[in-house]
């Protein structure tokens, strides 16, 4: 299987200006590498009817290009219970009936973040179990024997970061994205991944994860967002950031690529002739403030 690198966008609106620099760099970074890229929907969750052919639309505007089929998360539900299965029979899975606000309002474990699962479930005798499983449907949850976890990123170094016994599966079936994301770089050949740096605190986790499967992790390098004026995540509500919006104020799909390129400190035009300069140490390591065209 040749190694590859990849984009994987949730179908649940159109591309902004902040997701469109991040796939061009996953871009530039496969590419600079002689690896495959690869283009993955990740549709799990969230999404909108017309939003895939919007997003390969306008990813195509800006003269990305990808190689082979465009692989579904929807499609691929027996291969996310098949890697479950395999950590169940391995003692590493436990129900959990927990509701988000339980969670919330349970005392953490020391040193743990808001919100990182205290482990109410993890021990319920049969009991306990057989009365819970007669209330509400179960998550599937992972059973964790670190508390954190250290990977490599291209241009953060060494990262540390927490490791609690995260959702494998929710209770209503969908599987949950640390396990689809892990098993589907796998199973495609994904060896590097590059997007948000936003992504970078659950990182360990999921680098975890991949252990316990006999997963090699991938080379990862987490990019800097694109903020608005406010240094705030961009985002639809900002005003003109996305393709559609900025062609009715006659800014090209273009126009855009050279700017996000400039953002980067590499030369407009294609993005064939920014490949031949681009080095990821050279990379801006601040987020790019979004101002408009």
């Amino acid at each position: 299987m040749t190694p590859a690198g990849r984009f994987a966008p949730s179908p649940s609106g159109e591309l902004h200006v902040g997701n469109l620099r991040t796939a061009m760099l996953a871009w530039l970074f496969a590419r600079s590498s002689g690896r495959d890229f690869l283009l993955r929907v990740e549709d799990l969750d969230r999404a909108r009817a017309g939003a895939e052919a919007e997003q390969l639309r306008d990813l195509e505007a800006l003269g990305l290009t990808w190689d082979g089929a465009v692989v579904r998360q929807t499609d691929r539900g027996a291969v996310y219970a098949e890697a479950i299965g395999r950590l169940a029979a391995a003692g590493l899975t436990y129900e959990c009936f927990c509701t988000r606000r339980e969670i919330q309002e349970a005392p953490s474990a020391p040193h743990a973040p808001q919100g990182a699962y205290p482990g109410t479930c993890r021990d319920l005798d049969p009991a306990e179990l057989e009365f819970k499983r007669s209330t509400r449907p179960a998550a599937i949850r992972l059973r964790a024997d670190v508390a954190e976890y250290t990977v490599r990123d291209v241009l953060h170094g060494d990262f540390t970061g927490v490791v609690d016994d995260f959702v494998l599966r929710r209770n209503d079936g969908v599987t949950a994205y640390n396990l689809a994301v892990v098993v589907d770089d796998a199973a495609q050949g994904v060896d590097q991944v590059v997007r948000g740096d936003d992504l970078l605190p659950s990182t360990p986790r999921q680098a975890y994860l991949a252990s316990l499967l006999n997963i090699p992790a991938p080379e990862y390098a987490h990019v800097p967002l694109v903020v608005n004026s406010d240094g705030a995540r961009l985002a639809k509500r900002d005003g003109a950031v996305t393709l559609a919006d900025l062609a009715r104020a006659d800014v090209s799909a273009a126009d855009v690529r050279n700017l996000i390129l400039q953002s980067l400190g590499l030369p407009a035009g294609t993005l064939e002739h920014a490949l031949a300069a681009f080095r990821p140490a050279d990379l801006p390591r601040e987020p790019w403030v979004w101002t408009g065209p």
